[in-house]
């Protein structure tokens, strides 16, 4: 048996975050429309719960993307009602090879993140960044 991986976010704003994190690996964002459409008319899900992204409805409080050659985990952003206030204890690793690095550093900046600093102390260069909400990701 295999154990399938997604890995979760809290989030102030799911769906920023999920366009952000799909840019940043080269996922897709999933489309629940169906599904919302299909919740909405079973009465399974309140109009409240709703809201409409990129002209499609969507969960109000979920997000998601996905690798789109399906190697990678699965990303899943829920909306908390509390901010982040400390250091991530899990954070995703970009690895891209020294010669690629800066230019991806480059590419996340221009997406939203922010450079938080960068070292070489525990081998090869590494930046660490933060998403539009301040969680880390390094890239190496």
């Amino acid at each position: 048996m295999s154990t399938r991986i997604q890995v979760a976010f809290d989030a102030a704003d799911p769906h920023t975050l999920a366009r952000f994190w799909a840019e940043a690996l080269r996922y897709q964002q999933e489309d629940h429309s169906a599904l919302v459409a299909q919740l909405l008319a079973g009465g399974l899900l309140k109009e409240t719960e709703v809201i409409e992204i990129d002209g499609r409805r969507a969960f109000r409080d979920v997000a998601t993307c996905v690798d789109v050659d399906g190697v990678g985990p699965r990303l899943f952003f829920q909306r908390v009602p509390e901010p982040k206030t400390a250091k991530n204890r899990v954070h995703l690793d970009l690895q891209v090879g020294a010669a690629e690095a800066p230019a991806e550093v480059e590419r996340l900046v221009a997406l939203g993140a922010t450079v938080a600093w960068t070292t070489s102390d525990r081998g090869p260069t590494t930046t660490t960044l933060l998403d539009p909400e301040g969680n880390e990701l390094c890239v190496s």
